[in-house]
């Protein structure tokens, strides 16, 4: 079976985001009245696998071993199977 996953890494609270912070900054500066902005990545991920279970299994070991880094990062994913 083909899949296809969205994977978004966050910061974990606590962290300093200065790509967050210039973005508000300049956001602020237009006219914009934000409270703060928190920069994120995304990753859109298509792979085969046995079945959904599995999928999920692969994806979140992807995640853990190179997507993200478990010290600073917080991630979730969207899993579907590819038409």
């Amino acid at each position: 079976m083909k899949f296809k996953a969205f994977v978004y890494v966050t910061l974990k609270a606590g962290y300093s985001d200065p790509e967050g912070e210039t973005t508000a900054h300049a956001l602020r500066g237009l006219g914009y009245a934000v409270d703060d902005v928190r920069s994120s990545k995304a990753y859109e991920v298509s792979f085969g696998a046995s079945d959904r279970a599995k999928a999920e299994k692969t994806l979140d070991e992807m995640c853990r071993r190179l997507l993200t880094n478990p010290t600073k990062d917080d991630y979730r994913f969207e899993i579907s199977e590819k038409k």
